[in-house]
């Protein structure tokens, strides 16, 4: 997957979205003052931030298989205990979190159910384990529009949708496989509403995702045809929706 990119270049794909939908899953999962949380996949640092904001660096802990975003977030948050780590291979002890997060993640993971399972375990009993993931097989996420796109001009183009937890309860069921309980499901949503058709698009050529790697692989001519596409399907884009789990460790 294609996160070998820079945090900035991560920040103005998908970053402006997560930095907004990380307050609804931090409350989704409940994280408030006196608590010690992870961060699992954490990119170059929207949910840690919000984390941070509400708790205190020390308090906080990301782990992020990408070496660009650890240093990326270690830059911006240096007070942040940040590892370079695969969320099916997390370097902390058993229990030592009162919550594990996963926002924008779990999709992205080798192994979904591995993953899951390894933030119930850094998780106390009876503490949280929360995730969300865009619900790219019902087209509503900030980057649907391009996907549209692309498979009306090549049907054989791999857009997310199949991705894991991707559509609606998928998400409940591999927190049920990995063995995490007390589960409660939830709807997040995000405004979507770019101030101009070149500040949406832009971003989809730095490369970053598997939407990044679709358009560095077009010619010019494929390329700008996908774009003019996009131009006209803008405007009747859809609100970005989440879809979110959290269950008891």
């Amino acid at each position: 997957m294609a996160f070998n990119v820079t945090g900035d270049a991560y920040d103005r794909f998908m970053g402006r979205y997560s930095r907004v939908l990380a307050p609804q899953l931090a409350d989704l999962a409940g994280v408030t003052a006196g608590q010690r949380v992870l961060d699992v996949g954490s990119g170059p640092g929207a949910l840690t931030a919000e984390l941070v904001a509400r708790l205190g660096d020390d308090a906080v802990s990301a782990a992020e298989p990408s070496a660009k975003f650890v240093a990326a977030l270690r830059e911006r948050l240096p007070g942040v205990r940040a590892e370079q780590a695969a969320a099916e291979a997390l370097p902390f002890g058993d229990g030592e979190f009162d919550a594990a997060i996963a926002q924008l993640v779990v999709h992205f993971m080798a192994d979904p159910v591995a993953g899951l399972r390894e933030m119930a375990r850094v998780t106390r009993p009876g503490g949280v384990v929360a995730a969300c993931v865009w619900d790219h097989a019902g087209e509503r996420s900030p980057i649907a529009v391009f996907w549209r796109a692309a498979r009306e001009l090549d049907p054989g183009a791999r857009d997310e949708s199949e991705l894991a937890g991707a559509h609606e309860g998928h998400l409940a069921e591999l927190f049920r496989e990995a063995g995490i309980g007390e589960l409660e499901e939830a709807v997040l949503e995000v405004p979507f509403g770019p101030a101009s058709f070149e500040e949406w698009w832009e971003p989809f050529t730095l490369g970053v995702g598997p939407a990044g790697e679709y358009v560095a692989a077009l010619d010019e001519d494929a390329r700008a045809t996908l774009r003019e596409r996009c131009r006209e399907l803008l405007p009747g884009a859809p609100r970005a929706v989440a879809w979110a789990a959290r269950g008891v460790a």
